[in-house]
């Protein structure tokens, strides 16, 4: 179905099978330095990932129809959510396979796999797709079981946390690989983690994996409030790796992390892609196969730019939305009372009368207005 074209030619360090190498041949022909460029990459990344993922969704959405991959709504927590979305019963799910592999062709070509946070990424969001599709289709094949248990999935999550944080701490710079940078002081003020880093990985990415996967309710929501929490963290990635802006913005220099900007890209690119099939009214759901990875892969290019705990402000939909889940936990177990008429906070918003259109154009304005926000801070010193 996909025809992935591979450049393959001798350069230093051997063969190479990306894009970014066709510099070496510009003694031969000067145009190809422009692959050297993290800029022309990254737009290249996303151009490639969005047009992969609109010619591939199509054919995915109608073999998706035809296996009769579709969302239950039945098995709703709410009487109310379960008769609200019953149009959405036939609407086919497990859509973030198209979304992935649409990003996992665009970061393929465009960036460089010697550095380490790529193959990581990559990783990352094989693991956690494959434990999506996993919970996914014990939705779809066990009438009795609404997917995995919460343990079972936090226990997957937290294992491919824990994984990459110990390679972060193992393998990654000797200067910044297992610190907690405080957003807006000094760098050198940074919190040695040590030994703890990889615990403190499988808390970041096994909560942002949460967090997406919660908000991941209406169609686009999810989808919207990623691309600009990502792209947000595509310009810091790109601070990050050049020593000038890094020291400008008073961040730690991270070696290698402008990669993480395609990456951002492809992953951008695919959902532009992907909220072309669905937004309001979807054709497909990306179901937990989507925004598991999705999540995770957030946190993850967060601790490898030292910038995780922007992730806050950043991703503060997501953020308020898991936050509205645990408190109403909390309050209905310790209070036998409701904080929230529905949780997740958009399901609120909808029992309050607001339509799903508006819930999710809300939403994304707050998203965009936090993701500006915390970029154009990073100035204060």
């Amino acid at each position: 179905m996909i025809l992935t074209l591979h450049f393959t030619f001798s350069a230093p360090g051997g063969d190479r099978r990306v894009l970014y190498y066709l510099h070496f041949l510009s003694a031969k022909l000067a145009i190809l330095d422009v692959f050297r460029s993290v800029c022309f990459r990254a737009a290249f990344a996303l151009v490639t990932s969005f047009f992969i993922c609109i010619v591939v969704g199509p054919r995915m959405i109608a073999w998706l129809k035809f296996k009769k991959i579709k969302e239950n709504t039945a098995k709703k927590d709410s009487e109310f959510l379960a008769k609200l979305h019953g149009s959405k019963k036939d609407t086919p799910t497990m859509g973030g396979v198209i979304l992935m592999l649409s990003a996992l062709c665009g970061i393929s070509l465009w960036c460089r796999f010697d550095v380490l946070f790529v193959p990581l990424c990559i990783f990352t969001m094989i693991a956690l797709m494959l434990v999506g599709l996993y919970d996914d289709y014990i939705k779809l094949t066990e009438d009795k079981r609404d997917g995995l248990s919460k343990k079972e999935k936090v226990f997957y999550q937290m294992l491919v946390g824990g994984g990459v944080g110990a390679v972060l701490y193992l393998y990654g710079d000797d200067k910044t690989s297992s610190t907690l940078v405080i957003p807006f002081i000094n760098p050198s003020n940074a919190i040695a983690l040590g030994m703890l880093y990889p615990l403190w990985a499988m808390f970041v990415t096994s909560s942002t994996s949460n967090a997406v996967n919660l908000t991941d309710g209406l169609d686009g929501l999810a989808t919207l409030c990623f691309i600009s929490s990502v792209v947000a963290f595509g310009l810091i990635a790109y601070f990050a790796g050049h020593a000038t802006i890094a020291t400008h913005f008073n961040m730690p220099r991270v070696p290698g992390a402008q990669e993480l900007t395609i990456v951002c890209a492809s992953l951008a690119g695919a959902c532009m892609g992907f909220l072309w099939f669905n937004a309001h009214p979807a054709e497909v759901f990306m179901g937990d196969t989507g925004s598991l990875p999705l999540g995770g892969l957030l946190g993850l290019i967060a601790l490898c730019v030292k910038q995780e705990l922007l992730l806050v402000v950043i991703g503060g939909v997501f953020v308020i939305e898991a936050l509205s889940v645990i408190i109403q936990v909390f309050s209905f177990k310790v209070f036998k009372k409701r904080v929230f008429l529905i949780s997740p906070l958009h399901h609120h918003f909808e029992k309050v009368g607001w339509s799903e259109p508006k819930i999710v154009a809300r939403f994304f304005i707050v998203s965009v207005l936090l993701a500006v926000f915390t970029v154009a801070a990073l100035r204060i010193r």
